[in-house]
């Protein structure tokens, strides 16, 4: 709060920003009062704050938005006589819950108290963390994502499909909750039950050695379930339910039920095969780089960075070292941590990384890997085991500042 507001007192807005709230709902209040709000609401803060007071209103480019949180937002609004207000306020309480569960969750999977706080503060002290407490929807769906794989973990099925079907209404990548969801069903760990125990591939089921039972037999059993299919299961089917209903909702009001798929080219996506956008990503670094040195510049289409060819550089590998970071703490989550959180990782970097954004192909990146929980988790391990706890998250409490006061002035982040 206090780099943002410093920041715009000393700084102010970045020129030509004004066209992105051209309501005024990001600053709906005197000048003190839209200082102290200056780092809570900005960019797609005002889609959020349209959605919420005016509906979908036959716009396809609002409906890339889902509705869950605009919803919430609403609801406390009304009671607090501010929308605005009430954003921030489903946003920290949200964040508030995230942590909890995040704790209880490390502490399961990490079994270490240390680790477990270590993984929280990673979290609260990202450099993007700024968006937990912005209105956006980042602090619900964490909250929602943590608990249906907290309660999946405890063995409590009901609560763990209803809270992905809420998930899968929050945002687009939500329905990715039936991932870790269905292999924590079927590979564990679960605290309801213990695993069925796999007879060894090298070995008959009377115990006897057999070297038949060897070789491509013994990788093949090795992926049988540690647990038995159940009825349970099914109610990980509630997960689709949540897109289901929106996209159903969105049929009958505005006769587009596929309308948040074609928003993605309205908001320059393209689909660039699977993982396509990892190669733009490190072209558009390069180009950057190359760009940095030089010093000479090339022609931009990213206009939301204010069209500054050399910010853009700057973003560009900005971005590329949050894949980087991401896609190392993914291999270290899916050799560390059970194969549920690292399957889920995948999944939900597939879509930013198959669906890039045409002018700058990593663009919101960082946004997307910051509700990654698994990534954190094994950043914790990671970190702990080297003792460099402390200096991370030093390191990264200053980009936490720097990025705050360049979202509270209207400068591009994620």
């Amino acid at each position: 709060m206090a780099a943002g507001i410093l920041a715009v007192l000393e700084i102010g807005r970045a020129p030509g920003t004004t066209g992105f709230d051209p309501d005024n709902l990001t600053a709906p209040f005197g000048y003190f009062g839209n200082l102290l709000v200056a780092p809570l609401a900005r960019w797609d803060s005002w889609w959020y704050l349209t959605i919420a007071q005016h509906g979908y209103a036959h716009q396809v480019m609002r409906t890339a938005f889902f509705p869950l949180y605009p919803m919430t937002v609403r609801g406390v609004g009304l009671i607090v006589g501010s929308d605005l207000i009430g954003g921030v306020i489903v946003s920290l309480v949200s964040f508030g819950v995230a942590l909890v569960l995040l704790y209880r969750l490390a502490l399961l999977e990490l079994g270490s108290q240390s680790r477990a706080r270590l993984a929280v503060m990673l979290v609260a002290f990202c450099p993007v963390a700024f968006f937990f407490s912005a209105v956006y929807s980042e602090s619900l769906f964490l909250a929602l994502s943590v608990g249906a794989v907290f309660e999946a973990r405890m063995g409590r099925w009901a609560t763990a499909g209803l809270l992905g079907a809420l998930g899968a209404a929050e945002r687009n990548s939500g329905v990715i909750l039936v991932v870790p969801l269905a292999l924590l069903f079927l590979y564990g760990p679960r605290a309801d039950r213990p695993p069925v125990a796999v007879p060894r591939a090298d070995r008959p089921p009377d115990g006897s050695p057999s070297s038949s039972a060897v070789g491509p037999q013994a990788g093949w059993r090795r992926l049988l379930p540690r647990y038995p299919i159940e009825r349970q299961i099914a109610w990980i089917a509630l997960v689709p339910v949540g897109l289901l209903a929106y996209l159903g909702y969105l049929g009958l009001s505005i006769g587009d039920g596929l309308a948040p798929l074609h928003a993605q080219t309205l908001w320059f996506h393209h689909f660039a095969g699977p993982f396509g956008g990892v190669y733009d990503g490190v072209v558009a670094a390069w180009d950057g780089l190359r760009q940095l040195i030089h010093g000479s510049p090339v022609p931009v289409y990213f206009t939301a960075a204010g069209g500054d060819p050399f910010v853009v550089a700057g973003l560009n590998l900005m971005l590329f070292a949050s894949l980087v970071l991401g896609v190392a703490a993914c291999a270290g989550a899916l050799r560390r941590l059970p194969i549920a959180y690292g399957a889920y990782v995948v999944a939900a970097l597939a879509l930013p990384l198959s669906d890039p954004v045409t002018p700058q192909p990593l663009a919101s990146l960082p946004r997307y890997e910051v509700v990654l929980f698994p990534l954190f988790m094994w950043a914790a391990v990671w970190l702990e085991e080297r003792g460099w706890g402390d200096s991370a998250l030093a390191g990264s409490a200053v980009l936490l500042g720097l990025f705050t006061a360049m979202f509270a002035t209207w400068r591009f982040v994620s």
